[in-house]
């Protein structure tokens, strides 16, 4: 069974920085394409960032130059390093295949202030 923990989120000033991790069990991790998500209060879930398992990365185009996914597959751990944070930036934080494909942990709130 596919366990996603994420853990890091709180609340942060404008221009601050946080780092989201993602604890993953229950899958070959190196074998597999990684993503964050988000979903903002009112809106649908978005893909946020995605890395391929050879270390390839895509960016929404709103974080890009912003945030910074990576991997590391000995601890079967996905990371987020979110700087510059804007209010816009505010929901919860998932973890999963870029396409969704296991059950959605609990997420990560992650609360940026004007």
């Amino acid at each position: 069974q596919v366990q996603l923990v994420e853990s890091g989120g709180g609340l942060v000033q404008a221009g601050g920085s946080l780092r989201l991790s993602c604890s993953a069990s229950g899958i070959i991790f190196g074998h597999n394409d990684m993503a964050w998500h988000r979903q903002a209060p009112g809106k649908q879930r978005e893909l946020v960032a995605a890395i391929t398992e050879y270390g390839s990365t895509v960016y929404l185009g709103a974080v890009k130059g912003r945030f910074t996914i990576s991997r590391d597959s000995a601890k079967s751990t996905l990371y987020l390093q979110m700087n510059s944070l804007k209010p816009e930036d505010t929901g919860v934080y998932y973890c999963n295949s870029r396409t969704g494909l296991w059950n959605w942990g609990q997420g990560t709130q992650v609360t940026v202030s004007s």
